[in-house]
């Protein structure tokens, strides 16, 4: 699921990317840093500084002064040389014929032919080459992080009792948008060097609060790697977040940020963006009545196909269109023949991209065509509850909500432990 979303997120990314950065010659190039046995250089650096002052700027954030956005994208080549050169150790490699699966899926949400779309990038200076193994790091780094990371995550059946014993705590339902920045602490940090990451954080604090736009300070100083996308984390129940989180954005309003937070990987600053629903209760946990009509992606029907096919059927449906009706005759779902109806929904009872879709609609409200790993979905809430669930489901929900809570803090953890543990040599400001 996790690289299917990071694939997703790269949708987005293409068009800005192709749309016109023609990369000028770089007459001479040189080593700018040495991660390990290898090599980083500026010729590298440059391609990184323009895809990304190009997504901050469609982004609408202001960009950071170039001096301070160029470390801070050299310290991200460098943790993500670190885990590539990790994924190379353990063997792990994508394999092409699933690389072009991921190809072809973004072509086909650019509405173009494979080939039209390693047109359109060559026109634009952008090599295919390149680009393909661009792509296929990303997936790299996703699969590592849930070899690493997420199969490692143990949870305890008392950790799931004690989360059941706490209904203040395990039923914040609660959706919650927030940025974060994360100034990361080496492990053996001595106290000068602990006091001038602590320096470092009030004074990105000091400068939200005056003003600065959280997405540009986010750029300037965190290290954490949703950085370069202002510090946002998606929404998410606020008992799935890291518990340091869910302790300081309980305390804030929207658009408010917190104090400067301490966690084993470093320090922390949260602010909440915004805040929707929150009304389960004790031991009452909300459910959803839903029903979808689903296109699937197949041999004869691409992905663009399948959500222009959607798209129109939507619009049927905002024209008085039976949506019932719509699902008996077009979902290729076996919730086709109740037309489209789901049931009552658990959180967790569907892929997160359905469900963050479906949560964030009204009752009686529809989606978008929205894409999982199963096609495309219109999607319908007819009712929302509170019910009481089964003991069985209660440490289901419960296992799933600690579960996300810490792949977090473990990954953060992680690759703070990474990074510490790497040859790096700078030579930045080398002339």
């Amino acid at each position: 699921m996790r690289i299917f979303a990071i694939i997703t997120a790269l949708f987005a990314l293409v068009p800005q990317y192709a749309a016109g950065q023609v990369r000028q010659p770089i007459a001479v190039d040189r080593i700018i840093a040495v991660v390990n046995d290898e090599a980083i250089t500026r010729h590298e650096l440059r391609d990184r500084m323009a895809t990304i002052e190009r997504q901050l700027r469609d982004r609408g954030t202001p960009l950071p002064p170039r001096d301070v956005l160029e470390k801070q994208l050299l310290e991200r080549l460098i943790v993500d040389r670190v885990q590539m050169q990790f994924a190379k150790e353990v063997g792990m490699r994508i394999p092409d014929n699933e690389l072009d699966v991921a190809l072809r899926r973004i072509a086909e949400n650019n509405r173009l032919s494979l080939a039209a779309f390693r047109d359109a990038l060559e026109r634009d200076g952008i090599a295919w080459r390149r680009f393909r193994e661009e792509i296929r790091e990303e997936m790299t780094l996703a699969r590592l992080r849930e070899r690493e990371v997420e199969s490692r995550i143990v949870i305890s059946d008392g950790e799931i009792d004690n989360y059941l014993a706490h209904p203040e705590q395990a039923h914040q339902s609660a959706l919650v948008a927030l940025g974060h920045i994360i100034i990361r602490v080496p492990e053996q940090a001595d106290p000068t060097r602990l006091s001038a990451l602590r320096a470092r954080a009030e004074d990105a604090l000091a400068r939200i609060k005056s003003g600065t736009d959280f997405g540009q300070v986010a750029a300037s100083y965190s290290e954490a790697p949703d950085a370069m996308a202002g510090g946002m984390i998606e929404p998410r129940p606020a008992d799935r977040l890291p518990t340091l989180y869910a302790e300081a954005v309980a305390a804030l309003k929207p658009g408010e940020v917190s104090s400067i937070l301490r966690s084993p990987a470093g320090f922390h600053i949260v602010k909440l963006i915004d805040r929707r629903g929150g009304d389960a209760v004790g031991g009452l946990i909300r459910q959803t009545r839903a029903r979808h009509i689903l296109i699937k992606v197949n041999e004869l029907v691409s992905s663009e196909e399948a959500r222009h096919k959607l798209a129109g059927l939507k619009e049927r449906l905002d024209n008085g269109g039976d949506f019932a009706e719509l699902a008996r005759l077009y979902s290729n779902d076996l919730s086709a023949a109740k037309g489209g109806d789901l049931g009552w929904l658990y959180q967790g009872d569907t892929v997160p991209e359905f469900e963050r879709a479906m949560d964030a609609l009204a009752v009686g409200e529809y989606s978008k065509p929205v894409q999982s790993p199963f096609g495309w979905h219109l999607i319908q809430v007819q009712e929302r509850k509170n019910a009481e669930a089964g003991d069985e489901r209660k440490r289901l929900i419960a296992r799933q909500a600690l579960r996300e809570r810490k792949s977090d803090e473990a990954y953060e953890d992680w690759l703070r432990q990474m990074r510490d543990r790497a040859y790096v040599e700078y030579r930045l400001e080398e002339r």
